[in-house]
């Protein structure tokens, strides 16, 4: 628990004890220094620092007794068997009575000749201090020294590091550890030799302090603070970064003696299962979910997700393509059945909506799962593949004007998103893919596209009308020219309705009527000069 105590008002010339929170366990004296004790003690020694007066001032009599010098020994604080206080022992010392028994935490600042503070003195007693035999010294960063007064016993039994360095034939009275990276979290630790419940203890910390925690007791091979260690971090929940510096930190015990391996299945599987037919799982409640708010709000969690995985896996293998293109297979199907069988004669003329809902209701699905399992695999460049399998589907494109525009309207954003995606470069089907995509599905497009411009918010005619062009322009010029013909003859009848393709047109134009006269201009010259 944590107790504050306090002193009361002292008269000039005595010595003033600062009020520090003091964590006091029911094993009995230790108590180890809370976070303040170092943080203000660092922050204290850096703001004497920037305030060093170059000249410092006469001190009077009384003021110079209260600063101690490098030689001076330690003073403490009487004690009381269940409490420990933090006092300023740059202050004038207690009587002799007073300073007799040894306190679990005190601080002492040591100051150059200038009033400079080079060190930051701190003391702390573990167990009861009249059996203590040991004196271990630790020297870490910002100048901080930490003098422990523990017992070689529980040293010894519990860190393997102290039961060498104890093991000696001669009685050692005083260790020195020098460059102490973490002092504060070292000083919990061998604080923790003192504690039988260390779990509880452990409760009231975060993962990064009992990282260092751990840390700290595998430098010490303090197994049991290990072996607690682990077992909190294996109950705790991690948040954010916190799972990354777990793995890292448990990772380099090698010895499975603590449980590592509970922790690390946290992260990682030994289930037989490949990865490929989990996703594929997925892939199917995803695209046959019949709630369209759930679905929207997976398809899109899913299209992050993928596109996260595409990074990391960088263009090599990928396992969850077959997945994919099996999706893909299915959900067109899936489509060109709920097609035939809406292209039916009478079938629109039906006035039982009972029959026909659920016919254009799934063909809405199975267009929208297209249209984002072809998102995926763009995103993946692995999308060749399904634009000849969207070319090769004539039949479906010739059943398409037989439907409702606001039930197909979906197909031809597929189309137009695999004119936009071979424009841009994210696939590279071959000439004859791109020659079938255009005679089978651009003529269904330009029907839609009115209602496209209009009904679909997603749609952005800019970068579609870009798309059909740049793939118009990568076939041969003859193809190019028939194609840009039967466009010219749609736009000057219908306008704003048709795609606007006259950039192609005038790419087509030069390459047809100047760059030939220019080629003939050019071979005159040469033709001339030779």
């Amino acid at each position: 628990m944590m107790a504050e105590y306090k002193v009361r008002k002292v008269e000039p010339g005595q010595t003033k004890i600062r009020d520090v929170p003091i964590a006091v366990t029911p094993e009995g004296f230790w108590c180890c220094p809370s976070q303040v004790v170092f943080q203000k003690t660092i922050k204290n020694q850096s703001q004497q620092t920037k305030q060093r007066p170059e000249n410092p001032p006469a001190t009077s009599k009384s003021s110079s007794k209260k600063l101690s010098s490098p030689s001076s020994p330690e003073t403490r604080v009487q004690p009381s068997p269940s409490r420990s206080r933090v006092s300023s022992e740059d202050q004038k010392c207690l009587n002799s009575s007073t300073s007799a028994s040894s306190p679990p935490v005190t601080s002492e600042g040591t100051l150059k000749p200038n009033g400079e503070s080079h060190q930051r003195k701190i003391s702390v007693g573990f167990g009861q201090p009249e059996t203590s035999d040991l004196k271990v010294n630790l020297s870490g960063k910002e100048g901080i020294i930490v003098k422990m007064s523990v017992h070689s016993n529980i040293l010894s039994e519990k860190s393997n590091f102290f039961s060498d360095k104890l093991s000696g034939q001669s009685p050692v009275s005083c260790i020195e550890i020098d460059d102490c990276e973490d002092v504060e979290i070292y000083v919990e630790a061998v604080g923790l030799m003192y504690c039988k419940e260390m779990k509880q203890r452990l409760m009231k910390q975060s993962v990064p302090r009992v990282l260092r925690i751990l840390e700290a007791a595998k430098s010490l091979g303090f197994s049991a603070c290990i072996k607690s260690c682990l077992e909190y971090l294996e109950a705790v929940p991690w948040v954010g970064e916190e799972e990354e510096n777990v793995i890292a930190s448990v990772t380099h015990i090698k010895s499975d003696t603590y449980g590592i391996s509970s922790i690390l299945k946290r992260v990682s599987s030994d289930i037989s299962n490949p990865p490929n037919a989990t996703f594929s799982r997925i892939m199917e409640m995803v695209l046959k979910s019949n709630d369209e708010r759930g679905r929207r709000e997976m398809k899109s969690l899913m299209l992050k997700l993928l596109k996260e995985n595409s990074l990391l896996t960088n263009g090599s293998a990928d396992i969850c393509v077959e997945t994919l293109y099996n999706s893909c297979q299915s959900c067109l199907t899936s489509l060109l059945a709920s097609f035939r069988q809406a292209a039916e004669p009478g079938f629109l003329d039906d006035k039982s909506l009972g029959c026909k809902d659920p016919i254009m209701q799934q063909i809405v699905l199975e267009a929208d799962n297209l249209l984002w399992l072809l998102e995926i695999l763009a995103d993946r460049r692995v999308a060749d593949e399904f634009a000849l399998m969207w070319a090769t589907q004539a039949e479906l494109a010739k059943l398409h004007p037989r439907l409702p525009i606001v039930s197909r309207h979906l197909v031809s954003c597929i189309t137009a998103r695999l004119f936009v995606g071979i424009g841009k470069g994210e696939m590279l089907p071959p000439k004859d893919t791109r020659q079938l995509l255009l005679h089978v599905w651009l003529q269904p497009l330009i029907e839609d596209y009115n209602w496209l411009q209009h009904g679909c918010r997603s749609f952005d005619r800019k970068v579609v009308e870009e798309g059909i062009g740049r793939t118009i322009l990568t076939l041969p010029l003859d193809d190019q020219q028939s194609i840009l013909l039967s466009w010219l003859g749609s736009f000057l009848k219908v306008g704003d309705s048709c795609p606007n393709l006259q950039r192609a047109f005038e790419v087509w134009w030069r390459r047809t009527f100047i760059r030939p006269f220019m080629e003939q201009q050019g071979a005159r010259l040469r033709s001339d000069r030779n």
